[in-house]
């Protein structure tokens, strides 16, 4: 049996911000009904499912040790349409046959858009 990654759980200090952000920027879909204890967001075509939960008044939040990194085909229109409603991407990085650029959630969690799932490769 292979595991496949179905749920990312984020701690936030403001809950409804943290699934706002998401519905608004990454078009989750949610009630924003907390139901025990999370609000859960589900993304509207296919991927892993986010649950929002209260983070504790003395957890450290925004470290590096996960990003979140958003599969889309065109990085640069993605971020240009991002910014229009309020949120700002870092520069634009090309890789190997890629581009990916960085931001920011409330909570000061990594997150990137990537189109690094769309690229094509030499060979197949």
């Amino acid at each position: 049996m292979t595991p496949q990654l179905g749920t990312i759980l984020i701690y936030a200090r403001n809950m409804t911000t943290s699934a706002d952000f998401y519905r608004q920027h990454f078009g989750f879909e949610t009630t924003g009904e907390v139901n025990e204890g999370l609000i859960e967001l589900r993304a509207r075509e296919g991927g892993a499912s986010i649950l929002i939960h209260q983070a504790a008044k003395t957890a450290k939040l925004g470290q590096v040790g996960v990003k979140l990194s958003f599969h889309v085909p065109d990085v640069a229109a993605f971020a240009a349409i991002a910014a229009g409603n309020g949120l700002k991407f870092g520069p634009i990085h090309q890789a190997n046959g890629y581009a990916f650029a960085n931001a920011k959630d409330p909570d000061k969690n990594s997150i990137s858009i990537s189109s690094r799932a769309f690229r094509v490769r030499n060979g197949g």
